[in-house]
């Protein structure tokens, strides 16, 4: 099976790492720098710096190149997606998502904006605690791979796992989803087993992001933490911290389903430069005490 990865980034780059070890990775990547760095030096200084990558891995600034694949793992970033699916010959081959977020204009969730732009495209969803240059170093990983049928998650993982590399099959997308985009705080609003928001897509993708400098969310509120505004601190980044648009997009959704989080709202605020961190911590501070779990 010759797999196709949609983003030349740190997680797309390090996905082919992984793909190529079990056959051919064609990478598909928008900055030419990246294409001309892997084919002729198979590194990746500007997303993924000093990691050797496989010779196997070809990168392309052609999307009529991946028609021969016959899968694809996009990895593009959340807010990208569908106007990278659009501009593609809608494929009939499987869909693997690999990025995690909500689209903010619409509010879906990505394998539901997968769908509307490639109906026949069958659609799976790859999540877990994960940091790119572990995984394209070969550290030890496991992650949930997700898909409505398992035959196909399990034709999936037969392909991309290694043993370095561990996939967990799961039938719940929209939990692996939601499990990835905001951990589990949407649950009960969005109907996911509690089975999989407990595992790596959710309790165990939360633990990583919210401990580690590596995590680039993690690393966001530090910065804000420590004085910065949060649109200098993005604009300085050519890397994509979701949870900065993910926030938004849960504040409005926890609006209209009538679901009180303080949190989300709090971040969103600060996201958006409508308040500080003394600000933030005040409005949270002062909320009435309540049972917990009420």
């Amino acid at each position: 099976m010759k797999l196709g990865i949609l983003g030349g980034g740190a997680w797309g780059t390090a996905l082919a790492q992984v793909a190529s070890a079990g056959g051919e990775a064609l990478l598909w990547a928008l900055e030419n720098e990246v294409i001309g760095t892997i084919n002729r030096l198979h590194q990746n200084p500007i997303y993924l710096p000093g990691v050797e990558l496989d010779p196997a891995i070809r990168a392309t600034g052609n999307f009529s190149e991946l028609s021969g694949c016959d899968a694809w793992l996009v990895v593009t970033p959340a807010q990208h997606m569908r106007a990278i699916l659009e501009r593609m010959p809608c494929p009939e081959m499987p869909l693997v998502l690999c990025a995690k977020g909500i689209e903010e204009s619409s509010g879906k969730l990505l394998h539901e904006v997968a769908k509307e732009v490639c109906p026949s495209s069958p659609v799976a969803v790859l999540s877990g605690p994960t940091f790119a240059d572990e995984v394209a170093k070969g550290l030890p990983t496991a992650v949930t791979l997700a898909a409505e049928k398992l035959d196909l998650a399990e034709g999936l993982r037969a392909r991309i796992a290694r043993p370095e590399f561990r996939i967990y099959v799961s039938d719940d997308v929209t939990g692996a989803e939601i499990g990835g985009a905001v951990k589990n705080v949407l649950a009960i609003a969005c109907g996911a087993q509690r089975e999989t928001l407990a595992g790596l897509s959710g309790l165990g993708d939360l633990v990583l992001t919210c401990s580690s400098k590596s995590s680039r969310n993690y690393s966001l509120g530090i910065g804000i933490g420590e004085g910065c505004s949060a649109a200098e601190l993005l604009a300085d980044r050519r890397t994509v911290a979701e949870g900065a648009f993910t926030a938004p997009v849960l504040a409005r959704v926890s609006r209209e389903k009538g679901i009180d989080m303080p949190i989300v709202n709090a971040v969103d605020a600060l996201v958006a430069g409508r308040a500080n961190v003394d600000q933030v911590l005040d409005e949270l501070l002062s909320r009435p005490p309540r049972a917990e779990g009420a």
